[in-house]
């Protein structure tokens, strides 16, 4: 799998950017920094960026309405060919239209505990309210400021004597080490096929009357005594695959599929016209997408009493 693209959104300094930028420089990292964008052109960020040879790109955002600007920078981070956004020390709030486009691919750094301290002034939050540690937290960007699903966290100890400042200073000794790790983490799930099957199982099991079974060594999704509509191929016969196994409505479209985008579709073996395989281990997997082919592919081997019940 080819290292990730990650875009990184600063307004100021941006220690965080060049932690998660020299730690891409490393030759076990799994993403590199393909694009620095700000609100502020004169961000410390986009300056040391630009002396490292990343591309930039600054936008000032006053006067703009808030959904044209943020749509400028994404189209920005699309030409760029960045799969995911990392917000380091970003002080804008993004509009919910944009997180839910890149919901599981944005991640944020918060300097406190969470849940503890969200929004401003958290090292001087955990001190008024006596805190033997403080810390930082990664997290998975929602609509919600501060409350995505969290995917690491270090504890800082608080010293007698500490301030704001202080505090604020260790802390950040602590992002800059756990950014990087987490990010690496995210991006190399994406090839993780315990990861992908608990993707497929979440959205495969939540379809009527739905079950998994073990069948030829793949995880399988079936009606519960019924035929069965999806299997996952981890690696099947050495082929190197993860890949979501389903129905389809034959020859015409397999053909297509596959003609459209022969990387991610293929047609299984073993299980004829009416079967499409797509890859989940591509970095790339749109997953409304995989659950709308199966949902496609439990109707079509539901019994019509079943199938009734499902609303489109």
């Amino acid at each position: 799998m080819s290292r990730a693209k990650i875009a990184v959104f600063v307004s100021g300094s941006g220690t965080n950017m060049a932690a998660l930028l020299y730690a891409s420089r490393l030759p076990e990292c799994q993403f590199e920094i393909v694009l620095v964008l700000s609100n502020a052109p004169d961000a410390g960020g986009l300056a040391l960026a630009k002396a490292e040879g990343v591309p930039t790109f600054a936008l000032p955002h006053k006067g703009l309405p808030r959904a044209e600007h943020d749509a400028a920078m994404e189209a920005e981070v699309l030409r760029a060919g960045a799969q995911y956004i990392a917000l380091a020390g970003y002080m804008r709030i993004l509009t919910p239209e944009f997180v839910g486009r890149w919901e599981g691919r944005m991640v944020n750094i918060h300097p406190s505990l969470l849940p503890k301290y969200t929004g401003l002034h958290t090292h001087q939050r955990a001190l008024d309210a006596g805190d033997a540690h403080a810390g930082c937290t990664v997290h998975l960007v929602t609509a919600d400021l501060d409350e995505g699903p969290i995917l690491g966290q270090i504890p800082v100890a608080v010293r007698s004597g500490d301030t704001a400042d202080t505090l604020a200073a260790r802390v950040l000794i602590a992002e800059h080490q756990l950014y990087a790790r987490c990010l690496a983490e995210l991006v190399t799930r994406e090839a993780d096929p315990a990861f992908l099957v608990g993707k497929v199982r979440e959205r495969a099991m939540a379809l009527p009357e739905a079950e998994e079974t073990l069948s030829h060594g793949m995880p399988c999704f079936g009606i519960k005594k019924g035929k069965k509509f999806a299997w996952v191929s981890v690696d099947h016969h050495g082929d190197g695959k993860t890949a979501l196994l389903v129905k389809i409505s034959g020859l015409d479209e397999q053909e297509q599929l596959i003609e459209g985008d022969p990387e991610r579709f293929y047609r299984p073996s073993y299980f004829g016209d009416g079967w499409i395989g797509v890859r989940l281990d591509l970095g790339d997997t749109d997953w409304d997408d995989i659950a709308e082919r199966l949902q496609r592919s439990w109707l079509s081997v539901a019994p019509r009493k079943l199938a009734a019940i499902m609303e489109f």
